[in-house]
């Protein structure tokens, strides 16, 4: 079986368990609580050096890193539903809007570059919230205006890659009070997913270590 190393809060490892669950993969959960500085064990260290999560172990030991690396592993060993259409100017837009979330988003909102803004340069807890506001929400105007009309999730009728990142993203757009407004598209497609038994059980507040 899968070993997923996961934080019920963190928004890649959310990504992982929408996909295994998507896949129907069995995996058992072992939480590591970033707030209480688990990453940083030399045990987890060895597995995930970025000191970070998700971390999926695989049946011979091996560990896999990084979830868009970990998503590309699933579609490859599992590869119905796939996460990316066959089409490759499709397929390269689907990667775009994904990495708008992964890359362009999540990186800035991270508990670590937040964590040393506010020692290092003196900003506030609302400060705070406010930098990860900003930036969510540059960001969502730039998913929104890469979709096209028609499709029930962002560009197909199923959900791939980028819906999954942008799901899990919206969650964190909800905790931190971005206003969600302008984005009504992505909230029906948020709607949508979370009606699916994959995304649902893949929820934060449905895992183990939820608190």
């Amino acid at each position: 079986m899968l070993t997923l190393y996961s934080y019920w809060r963190s928004t890649t490892s959310y990504r992982v368990r929408v996909a295994l669950n998507l896949k129907g993969l069995s995996y058992r959960t072992v939480p590591v609580d970033l707030v209480a500085g688990a990453q940083h064990a030399p045990d987890y260290v060895a597995l995930n050096p970025i000191k970070g999560v998700p971390t999926l172990v695989l049946e011979d030991g091996t560990a896999l890193t990084q979830s868009l690396a970990i998503l590309d592993y699933l579609d490859q060993i599992a590869p119905d539903p796939a996460l990316l259409p066959d089409d490759p100017v499709l397929r390269a837009r689907v990667q775009a809007a994904a990495q708008v979330i992964a890359t362009d988003i999540h990186p800035v909102n991270n508990l670590k570059l937040v964590n040393r803004l506010k020692s290092e340069y003196g900003l506030s807890a609302d400060q705070g919230v406010e930098w990860m506001r900003h930036w969510m929400t540059q960001g969502l105007h730039a998913y929104q205006a890469l979709l096209p009309e028609g499709p029930a999730y962002s560009f197909s009728d199923t959900p791939l890659l980028c819906d999954i990142c942008l799901v899990t993203q919206l969650y964190n757009a909800h905790r931190w009070g971005v206003d969600l407004t302008p984005f009504a598209r992505l909230l029906q497609i948020e709607e949508q997913a979370l009606k699916l038994p994959a995304f649902d059980a893949a929820r934060p507040e449905n895992q183990p270590d939820a608190t």
